[in-house]
């Protein structure tokens, strides 16, 4: 197919109401999967929680990675010790550990189907730089996520500039380089998906 880069904004997400709040869907893969059927490969997605205190939805059959944007998230898994999560560090558990969370926040999630699907999070900081960030080859996906700031993002000679809650999701990167440049502070959540 090639690689193809998509320049996706608010209006382009899928936001619904959970009991806790509210969650935008980023991306889901394949195209046409849904959340609620668990027939997906990997979901990406930024929750507002607006309840001081609730529990993630079981999701046995996924890994979970998850990220604090704003605010505070206090974690406890299967009844463990609770422990902070701090803004931008990225936390991979399993979807069917018990886990509660405490304080109010906006996160960022990535849900990887376990055995068939694999990916990572990370989170990039820039202040006023450019920045090249490598592409493994055999990646099927990459989303890069603007939490704050703007971002000039160029691939393979194409550039684009995606804004606060904008992102660039590109379909079968075929290995290569990002380069990121920011006029200001830009705060970014780089995922990288594949199938296995």
């Amino acid at each position: 197919m090639g690689e193809t880069l998509i320049h996706l904004r608010p209006e382009d997400y899928v936001t619904t109401a959970w009991s806790g709040g509210t969650t935008t869907q980023l991306r889901i893969f394949p195209e046409g999967a849904v959340y609620a059927d668990r027939n997906f490969f990997w979901r990406i997605s930024s929750a507002t929680v607006a309840v001081k205190e609730s529990d993630f939805t079981s999701l046995p059959d996924y890994h979970r990675l998850i990220s604090v944007l704003e605010g505070e998230m206090i974690l406890s898994h299967n009844g463990h010790e609770p422990f902070a999560l701090q803004p931008y560090e990225v936390h991979a558990f399993e979807g069917s550990d018990a886990t509660h969370s405490a304080g109010l926040c906006t996160d960022f999630n990535l849900m990887l189907r376990r055995n068939q699907a694999e990916g990572t999070v990370e989170a990039l900081s820039l202040e006023a730089e450019e920045r090249a960030v490598g592409l493994a080859p055999g990646l099927d996906e990459v989303l890069l996520y603007c939490a704050e700031g703007s971002c000039s993002v160029t691939c393979k000679g194409k550039e684009l500039v995606i804004e606060s809650r904008e992102s660039l999701l590109i379909r079968q990167p075929e290995g290569g380089v990002l380069t990121l440049k920011s006029t200001g502070c830009a705060r970014l959540m780089l995922c990288r998906m594949r199938r296995i």
